[in-house]
């Protein structure tokens, strides 16, 4: 079984960079500036503030990513509050929050939410005509791992 989220056209776009990625998602966004000011905008710490200079609209900023930013964004999927994610990440640079990054993906992939990794997928996913229109997301129905949960207690 799972339920049917109705998402709007206006969607709810998380959006976080590794440092050695932050240039290239404010470019990315400069660039889809159109695209991205009819939608509501969450990044975590510097990347928002960036962002948020750089666009000239209102981005909604949480923690940096290594003080919990990540962990925010994950929370903010799992409660149904975030509909879209972009997440350049640097595969070749380790990270000492590497498992809030895991994490944050995961936890996206678990609640059936898009994710754009690099500019490509970012352009592609913009770019579908499902960004500006009604979108009906499949969420999965855990109830039945959460029974078993509860069974082993």
């Amino acid at each position: 079984m799972h339920s049917i989220q109705h998402l709007p056209p206006r969607k709810r776009i998380a959006l976080v960079a590794h440092d050695n990625k932050k240039q290239d998602l404010v470019e990315w966004a400069r660039f889809n500036k159109g695209l991205l000011s009819y939608h509501e905008l969450y990044a975590t710490g510097t990347t928002g503030l960036l962002l948020e200079t750089t666009l000239e609209i209102a981005v909604h900023k949480l923690q940096s990513g290594p003080l919990g930013g990540d962990q925010q964004i994950g929370a903010k999927i799992a409660d149904g509050e975030v509909d879209f994610v972009i997440f350049f990440w640097d595969p070749l640079e380790p990270q000492p929050h590497d498992p809030d990054v895991k994490a944050l993906l995961r936890i996206a992939v678990v609640w059936n939410i898009p994710v754009a990794c690099n500019r490509a997928t970012a352009d592609f996913l913009i770019s579908s005509p499902l960004m500006s229109s009604n979108y009906e997301r499949i969420v999965p129905d855990f109830e039945e791992y959460q029974g078993r949960l509860k069974g082993h207690k």
